[in-house]
Parts: structure tokens; sequence; C-alpha cells
């Protein structure tokens, strides 16, 4: 023990003794590998260089493509083709989506009115209370005030005040707009 760390093989006949050509192949084949896992670093690093010179976010360099200013049509836009466009994209469509099935609630579970009050049956609209609303709508989503607000924006609802609050504005009439 302790005499030599080397190790060595020893070969007893012809039949043992590798072929040259096994050698080169194999030392061929090592750098080869090599030479490709090489190129394809570099590959990576020149392209992720590029990438950092269009990041806004990235020190050390200076971004080659011209921030949007104020007034442009890409102002305050993710790049087309983007993982933040697509984002987007799903996002809104999310959310149009409950919107929808808010009105659909209300329809259900509201009472049909008048968009005047006068019992004229010209602008027909159906009427909720929100504590009524919240009460359904709290087993399908718990962002009742977020999609009330939205749809109001899109001028599918209208109610009183800016925000609605449960307990202070349980009676506060929301209304499907025709």
């Amino acid at each position: 023990m302790g005499t030599s760390s080397q190790s060595t093989t020893i070969i007893e006949t012809e039949d043992d003794v590798p072929n040259s050509n096994q050698f080169c192949d194999e030392a061929a084949m090592c750098i080869l590998s090599v030479k490709g896992l090489k190129e394809n670093w570099q590959k990576w690093s020149d392209e992720h260089r590029e990438y950092q010179k269009l990041n806004p976010f990235s020190h050390g360099t200076r971004p080659s493509v011209v921030a949007p200013q104020r007034g442009q049509d890409d102002y305050g836009k993710p790049l087309q083709g983007s993982m933040t466009e697509q984002r987007g994209k799903d996002a809104h469509t999310n959310i149009s989506r409950e919107v929808e099935e808010l009105c659909e609630v209300i329809r259900n579970i509201g009472e049909p009115g008048d968009k005047d009050g006068d019992g004229g049956g010209d602008g027909k609209v159906v009427t909720v209370e929100f504590r009524k609303l919240f009460e359904h709508y709290v087993t399908i989503s718990n962002k009742l005030v977020g999609v009330l607000l939205r749809a109001r924006k899109q001028r599918l609802v209208d109610f009183e005040g800016e925000m609605l609050w449960q307990g202070k504005d349980d009676h506060a009439v929301i209304t499907l707009l025709p």
C-alpha cells in the first residue's frame, strides 16, 4: 500500500492489444465533441450578447434599438411576437370571459326593469342588488368588484359610486345595460 499511485495494465496476448486506428478514432471523436461544445457555447454567447443589446435593463451595454417615444404606435406595447405580448393577449381573453360570465349571472339572478324607471318598455335592463350578486358570484370568483369595474368601463353595467364595498354597499343597484 502506498508505494505507487499509478496503475498499470499488463497486456498478455496480441488479441488484447488495441488497434492503433481505434485510438485515433476515439481521440478524433473526443476532439470533435469538444469542438462541438465550444461552437455551441460560442453561438449561445453571441445570441445572448445580441439579445442583451436590445434589453433596456441590461447594464454595461447600450441598447442598439431606440425606445419608442410617447405618441408613437409602439409606445407602451410589448415587442410583437414576444412572450409578454402573448401573456397580455391571454390575460385579455380571460378577463373578457369573466366579464361575459358576470353579465350572464346578472341576467340569471337579476330582475327585469326599465332603464328610465318610468314603466315604459323601451329600455329593458336587468338590475340586481350588490349583496345578492356577491352571494351568488362568490362561488364563481373572488374578483367580483374588479370584474364589475371592468364591465362598467366597457359600458356593460352601471352602478352608483366609484367602488362597491361589501357591507356598506349591499343595497347598491347594479344595472346590466342593453
